[in-house]
């Protein structure tokens, strides 16, 4: 084995996605399909040689429970760490004969979460099918910068990410950001802005639930594996409801968070935490305090390797 070739394995067991692992680690072993159908078959897993190579291109995703199985001999088979690639496929985000999209992997669970708030009306499905968005993310996250900020009147007022992605396929030209305002306002209110190496393409809103959809439309075509950085904001102008926390929600484990939230000095909180849970409607894990820096009134966390579940910070204004 090169030594390139370990460095780029271990990234890919880091970040993913699962496929690109899969496809380095078969590429560092030297096995060929039929070779690797052979050792499992040894295992007692019948797994077909048309199978390997889907989840390998990434053209569809183990999810059933002898697939599962699959994975897990196969990190044995490919002398991988235990869960190494089972990790990157994340609880219930199989897909044994799904397409790509181009949302996020983060959005795509905080979506979830939307449909929770929205009480099941589908209309962030709706939103994003307007859009032509299949079903699974084109794109997984390496690196997410995000940078939120709290008024007078302790409501969000607005938020900016930077993220760094890598594509899953060729040809994945945009990201579809979601946004949720204030139920029933204008959605119109909310300014979206391209920051860095992206522009703004349609956008979509649902005016009762105050779900915002925005396509941001990239500089290049990427090919499979190629990483893409590129920043964008909401202005939100629909004056929520006074928050108490931002959470984001993460439908693959792996690449680093960073969330910073700014208080107006009006409104400073007396206590802020971290705080993480499995899935919406968990329980929480254990909350750890974090500092308030007082010249810049702003509290922060930075996650290495993150896992699929929803990290966030909140705050108590006393």
């Amino acid at each position: 084995m090169g030594h390139a070739e370990a460095e780029e394995l271990s990234q890919m067991l880091h970040t993913g996605p699962f496929h690109l692992a899969l496809r380095a680690a078969l590429a560092v072993r030297g096995l060929p399909l039929q070779r690797v159908q052979h050792h499992l078959a040894h295992r007692g897993i019948k797994v077909g040689v048309t199978s390997l190579s889907y989840w390998q291109q990434g053209a569809r995703r183990p999810q059933r429970p002898e697939s599962l199985r699959a994975v897990r001999a196969l990190e044995d088979v490919l002398g991988l760490p235990g869960n190494s690639l089972i990790r990157l496929l994340g609880p219930g985000e199989g897909d044994d004969g799904g397409d790509g999209g181009e949302h996020g992997d983060s959005e795509a669970l905080a979506a979830r979460s939307y449909r929770s708030l929205v009480e099941g009306s589908g209309v962030l499905e709706r939103l994003l099918a307007d859009l032509g968005a299949p079903a699974d993310g084109a794109l997984h996250t390496v690196g997410h910068h995000e940078r939120v900020r709290i008024g007078a009147g302790r409501e969000v007022l607005g938020r900016d990410s930077h993220h760094v992605v890598r594509a899953h396929r060729d040809g994945v030209d945009r990201y579809l950001a979601v946004h949720r305002g204030a139920p029933g306002r204008d959605p119109a209110e909310v300014t979206v802005s391209a920051l860095e190496n992206c522009r703004i393409g349609r956008v979509r809103w649902h005016r009762e639930s105050g779900v915002l959809v925005a396509e941001l439309l990239f500089d290049a075509r990427l090919r499979a594996g190629e990483t893409y950085l590129f920043g964008y904001g909401f202005e939100d102008g629909t004056g929520g409801p006074p928050s108490g926390e931002y959470v984001r929600a993460f439908s693959c484990a792996g690449g680093q968070y960073v969330l910073q939230v700014r208080f107006d000095p009006a409104a400073l909180p007396v206590r802020c935490r971290r705080f993480a849970q499995a899935a919406t409607g968990a329980p929480r894990g254990a909350r750890t305090d974090l500092p308030l820096s007082g010249p810049h009134r702003t509290v922060h966390l930075v996650e290495q390797g993150v896992r699929t579940g929803i990290l966030g910070i909140n705050w108590d204004w006393g």
